[in-house]
Formats: structure tokens, sequence, C-alpha cells
């Protein structure tokens, strides 16, 4: 029995004409995240940055070759608000892991690069990231995590 089935029973015993099924797994994803989110932030923590700047990194670092980006695009890629990019590529710059760059077709216009520094800095980072990532599933089996998986993805085209 966990922290959830705990609550469900709760339910039952107050209210047991509802049927709260619903929130066994909404709430143990909701506590996974919880607990995923704080290894994972912890790991980002350990290269000096927050999730986020992570995150503007790593979309920057996949994007191949010259690693850089319309700010535009970045924030679109990696589903950040403009006012929040805005914020993480001034911090960034401010530590040498970007620059920003004048458009060459367009003078108005800004790009975000990845500098030799930014790209060293996630290109370390993001093995560290997978390493804590493959730990935070090693209680599935291979087969479990790849049915995870497909049902994480069948239900995520839902709302996209």
């Amino acid at each position: 029995m966990d922290h959830i089935d705990q609550i469900l029973a709760q339910w039952q015993r107050e209210r047991p004409e509802l049927d709260a099924w619903p929130m066994a797994p909404i709430g143990r994803m909701y506590r996974l995240f919880n607990y995923l989110a704080g290894d994972i932030e912890a790991v980002h923590k350990q290269g000096g940055l927050t999730t986020g700047e992570f995150d503007v990194l790593a979309t920057l670092r996949r994007s191949g070759a010259p690693f850089r980006l319309t700010p535009t695009l970045l924030f679109q890629t990696a589903m950040l608000s403009s006012g929040a990019m805005t914020n993480r590529l001034n911090q960034l710059e401010k530590r040498g892991l970007i620059t920003r760059l004048p458009a060459e077709d367009d003078r108005r216009s800004l790009l975000v690069q990845l500098t030799d520094t930014g790209q060293e800095l996630i290109d370390n980072m993001v093995e560290v990231h997978l390493e804590k990532e493959r730990e935070l599933l090693s209680a599935l089996s291979t087969e479990e995590q790849e049915t995870l998986n497909h049902l994480l993805k069948k239900w995520l085209r839902s709302f996209e």
C-alpha cells in the first residue's frame, strides 16, 4: 500500500458513493513528478544550472551546428514563455554560455548561439542528466519502461 492507496481508502470511507479511481494514476504521477523534478534539478545544480537554463542549452545543442536559433524558435522549441526565456538568456549570456548575434538576413533580429564554453558544459551535463534518468527508471524492467513510455506518449498526444 502506498500513499495514494491510503488517500483512496479515506475517500472510500468518507464518500463511498464517489468513484475516486482517477486519483490513483493522476496522484501517483503528480507525486512521481515531484520526486523526479527534485532529483533532476539537483543534477542540473551540480553544473551550476537551473532546469530552465539546462533546457535552453540543450535545445541549442540538439538543434545542430552552428547551435544557433532565433529567440522565438528557441522559446517555442523549449516550451517557455518569452519573458521566462529573456531572463534565462540574460543569465546564460552573463555567464558566457551563450552569445546573441545579429541575424545575417534581418538586422533587426537576433540569434542565440552556444559559446564553446556553453557547448562543453551542456555536452557534459546531458550525460549526467541521462545517467540520472536511467537511475530514476531503474525500478522498472526494460519492458515496463517501454510500456510506460508507450502509454504516456499515447496520453500526451491526446493533449497535443
